[in-house]
């Protein structure tokens, strides 16, 4: 079991030590089982244990709202067929744009691929910034919600790829990583650890993908919130079409308790 390394005002960062099957930040049934010890795939190893964040320092009142934009193959095939309109959920970005919001976007390739109008809006923001949740969104773990399963061979040039494509669009540029549904084990570090990203998790998690209304998201995020928080949230618009709703009631809950958005970068900057 990982534990927190973290001694205050340094963020919360545990290393691949041991294996970690965190709570996931999707919610779509089944719920994922428990992994088996890991073995560690060949030509891998765990000399260099990557960073893992949770949260930030709990020391002033901040937090960092974070975005996933989800892409998978199965999606591409919804919207080429009709099943889905939209996973770009434009309404979240008026919302940040029009309240002056702060915050971090985790953007899948195949997302950037699709909607390179929308990749673009966010990086040219400056309260906006940039982040990596892999090209295709396949999990690196077995049982990871109904999600593929990447390859151990694949983990690393998934990540390497999405930056080589999020990289031209400026802005504010991090080489914070997101694991798909928050799955990974010690193997998935490994695996991942020629690229030298900080593994961005979160101590809040909406669980807006597939809910049926706002009141739940919004409770989820304020009855856990707290200085240093980093909320997981979901701009899919068809697979999480609560969100927008949801975020005019946490935004102003966040002010009725003080805190204050940030992008994760100032989060986690040094004091």
């Amino acid at each position: 079991m990982l534990t927190s390394a973290c001694t205050a005002p340094a963020p919360a960062i545990v290393h691949a030590a041991a294996t970690a099957d965190p709570t996931p930040s999707a919610t779509p049934s089944p719920s994922p089982t428990p992994s088996p010890e890991p073995v560690v795939p060949p030509g891998f190893t765990l000399d260099v244990p990557l960073p893992v964040v949770n949260n930030g320092p709990r020391t002033a009142n901040v937090v960092a709202l974070t975005f996933d934009a989800d892409m998978t193959t199965g999606m591409l095939a919804k919207l080429a067929n009709g099943q889905a309109k939209s996973y770009a959920n434009l309404k979240v970005l008026e919302i940040l744009e029009q309240q002056q919001v702060s915050a971090t976007f985790f953007l899948t390739g195949m997302w950037v691929e699709r909607y390179p109008d929308v990749a673009r809006r966010l990086a040219a923001n400056p309260a906006f910034e940039l982040a990596n949740h892999t090209w295709s969104h396949r999990a690196y773990t077995a049982n990871c919600y109904t999600l593929a399963t990447v390859p151990a061979a694949e983990m690393a040039s998934e990540i390497t790829r999405t930056f080589d494509v999020i990289r031209p669009y400026g802005g504010h540029q991090t080489h914070y990583f997101r694991f798909p549904g928050l799955c990974y084990n010690a193997a998935a570090l490994a695996a991942i650890a020629s690229t030298h990203v900080t593994v961005i998790q979160g101590d809040v998690v909406s669980s807006d993908p597939n809910a049926t209304s706002a009141a739940p998201i919004v409770r989820n995020v304020l009855t856990k919130v707290q200085p240093g928080s980093i909320v997981v949230m979901h701009i899919t618009e068809d697979n999480a079409r609560m969100t927008d709703e949801a975020l005019p009631d946490i935004l102003a809950g966040l002010r009725q308790k003080g805190l204050r958005p940030v992008r994760l970068s100032e989060l986690l900057a040094p004091a």
